[in-house]
């Protein structure tokens, strides 16, 4: 399991967090550490930590910061996929709280099961009011429980489009019926940013690798792309059924990310202000921050005094506003980054590697040569998505030696864009 962004906590020790859950809750100075105590759990695959964690689902305090810290364990016992932890989860599916009992459904997706008894309580909860349907049927989905289908069927007309395209995914794969693949694909397109994020991992379980190009293109964050399409390329590759040659161009786009390249799904119905544009940048939504940055390269070219402000300002600690503004940097030829792109390259940690990629990008667009040598060294981590960037990167500044390093790369893709004949990048034109 790659736990890289799970690591939240990274001084607190196994020990230290096993203490913490083992501490009565009225013991605890701090009662909230019992949940950062659950989360960081799932970084320690071990008999203790696992005892740990089950302890605490059987622990009967109703307090709220125990109840937290339940719904927590829930969630690492699924990523750790714990397949004797199944019966002590199974009662959370009649949890008074939604969020809970999310989470209960999610993590016996994860760990895997063929309990009908398990599928059935599943199943009956898409009839009662107030749970979050979409998670239910995804995991019907996966776990292949065809006895819900004609349950599932009903909410292909939601009005709720992130529950109607999951239904949609859901029913093609049960009935066998792939017909409707293509009306599964228009969600990409949503405004409604759970249904936009959602389709991603529908069209992942349905293994649909020919939705790769229309992925490339949806407004949402590029890791999340970038995650599905990874996993259908795999999938694609490894069946026959693709070859690099055809789906070079979708990743090129995706990594390469300019705003001009994307399907955007909102707009501004008049110029907005250099203010509103560059507040834009920190939305959550990422359709927003695509919107924005496309808006600032049109309307406001010579803004980038104004957004290294704001960045300085804001964006330390805001990852999706750090990538869209370093990105952001380069599309602009702000050549007072420079120095920023290199430090961003080469010292942030991996918490923040979209902003790695950005910089890698923005040093290319640049076109400043001292890039070519920080480029290369990233070239040696073991970041797919990093080294694919340096090698864009360094073809934008006509370099071909990071390619000559990269042919017999471990990771077939990789390789296989080190391989390529192509060199021209997708966006050359912007």
């Amino acid at each position: 399991m790659d736990t890289t962004f799970l690591n939240l906590f990274p001084g607190l020790t196994e020990d230290k967090a096993i203490e913490i859950l083992e501490t009565p809750l009225e013991q605890l100075k701090d009662k909230y550490h019992r949940y950062i105590a659950a989360a960081h759990l799932v970084n320690f695959p071990t008999e203790r930590s696992i005892k740990a964690l089950i302890e605490v689902l059987q622990e009967s305090n109703p307090a709220r910061e125990n109840r937290q810290a339940q719904r927590k364990a829930i969630e690492s016992l699924g990523r750790l996929k714990v397949v004797k932890a199944l019966e002590v989860i199974r009662p959370f599916l009649a949890d008074k709280d939604c969020y809970t009992v999310e989470n209960t459904v999610w993590a016996i997706g994860e760990i895997g099961t063929q309990n009908q008894g398990i599928l059935e309580e599943i199943a009956q909860l898409l009839e009662k009011e107030g749970q979050i349907h979409r998670v239910m049927i995804q995991t019907l989905a996966k776990l292949n429980y065809k006895p819900a289908l004609s349950r599932i069927a009903k909410f292909t007309e939601s009005d709720d489009s992130a529950i109607a395209c999951a239904a949609i995914a859901a029913v093609c794969k049960l009935s066998g019926d792939r017909t409707q693949l293509d009306r599964v694909v228009t969600f990409l397109k949503e405004q409604n940013i759970h249904a936009r994020r959602g389709v991603i991992q529908d069209l992942m379980d349905l293994k649909h690798y020919q939705a790769i190009p229309q992925i490339a293109t949806a407004p949402v964050s590029q890791s999340m792309r970038l995650r599905g399409m990874r996993f259908l390329a795999d999938e694609g590759i490894a069946q026959g059924k693709l070859n690099f040659e055809e789906i070079e161009p979708s990743f090129d786009l995706a990594v390469w990310d300019h705003p001009q390249d994307l399907n955007m799904v909102y707009q501004y119905y008049q110029k907005p202000d250099l203010s509103r544009v560059i507040n834009n940048l920190y939305n959550t939504n990422f359709g927003y921050c695509y919107l924005a940055s496309k808006a600032m390269l049109e309307l406001y070219p010579d803004a980038g005094e104004a957004l290294e402000q704001s960045f300085h300002e804001n964006a330390k600690e805001d990852y999706g506003a750090h990538y869209h503004i370093i990105k952001l940097f380069g599309w602009l030829k702000y050549a007072p980054t420079y120095d920023l792109f290199v430090d961003t390259l080469i010292n942030l940690g991996a918490k923040f590697v979209k902003s790695r990629i950005a910089a890698a990008i923005s040093l290319g667009y640049l076109g400043d040569q001292r890039a070519i040598p920080h480029l290369k060294a990233c070239l040696e981590t073991p970041i797919w998505k990093l080294q694919y960037a340096c090698l864009l990167a360094l073809d934008y500044l006509g370099d071909d030696s990071g390619r000559k390093m990269c042919v017999n790369d471990s990771d077939w893709l990789v390789r296989a864009k080190a391989n390529s004949s192509k060199r021209l990048v997708s966006s050359d034109s912007h």
